[in-house]
């Protein structure tokens, strides 16, 4: 799939989930109008179901990656997602948690295991996470040796200040660089997006069959006041005819 079809693909799934969020809140306000207690029941669930996916589609809607002359990856800018992202991943605490997991992860140093060759790593097709955190941004100029090694002592030809927080070394690459930051929220964006789409899913298989039961439920005690209601007035007629 190339960028052009992947970008076409994301831009509709966006807007489904827009749709899906908006058609959920409608239902509630829908099942809100009914005297019928089931449904009744379910309404702060699906306005509260659909609300979150509406908040969670506004979040990760912005942040769609740069294509890069010569490159199959995107590379990603921090200013390019929402400000909730931005608070999150520029707060110290949480970054400190974050970049000492992905240090732990050695997602930087299996990239030097997986293309052996300076070839290899031309061609290719980074994470938003490898592209961003395992090496300086490309418009940095830094002349790649290897999959785990740039020429630092090249004169960076950008003003980006990633370019002279990228450093070679295992433990800091570009951690502290905002390109990093924007794969993360990248890669949360994508995540999130997925989740909100399951959860999408599993509610509306979990409100059918509540529905379904509740119904059977007030189908049989209907059914049980009835008989009931019937065996009262044959008791009241036996006593008139006693």
């Amino acid at each position: 799939m190339g960028m052009g079809t992947s970008n076409f693909v994301i831009r509709w799934i966006n807007f489904l989930t827009m749709l899906l969020a908006i058609a959920v809140v409608i239902f509630g306000v829908w099942m809100s109008t009914h005297h019928d207690g089931c449904r009744k029941s379910l309404t702060l669930p699906v306005l509260g179901l659909g609300a979150f996916i509406f908040v969670m589609f506004i979040i990760t809607n912005n942040g769609s990656g740069h294509n890069v002359s010569g490159l199959r990856y995107k590379e990603y800018q921090l200013k390019d997602y929402s400000s909730w992202f931005l608070k999150q991943l520029n707060n110290t605490a949480n970054w400190k948690r974050l970049k000492s997991c992905l240090v732990k992860s050695e997602d930087c140093n299996n990239i030097a295991k997986q293309y052996k060759t300076l070839k290899q790593y031309k061609i290719a097709k980074l994470t938003p996470i490898e592209a961003g955190c395992c090496r300086p941004p490309s418009e940095c100029g830094y002349p790649v040796v290897n999959a785990s090694y740039y020429d630092l002592s090249f004169h960076p030809i950008s003003s980006n200040k990633d370019c002279k927080l990228y450093k070679n070394t295992r433990a800091v690459k570009c951690y502290n660089c905002d390109s990093c930051k924007a794969g993360v929220a990248e890669y949360m964006k994508t995540e999130w997006r997925v989740v909100a789409i399951f959860n999408l899913a599993l509610f509306v298989v979990l409100a059918k069959s509540y529905i379904m039961f509740a119904m059977a439920v007030d189908y049989i005690l209907r059914g049980m006041l009835r008989k009931t209601e019937c065996w009262s007035d044959e008791g009241v007629q036996s006593l008139k005819d006693y």
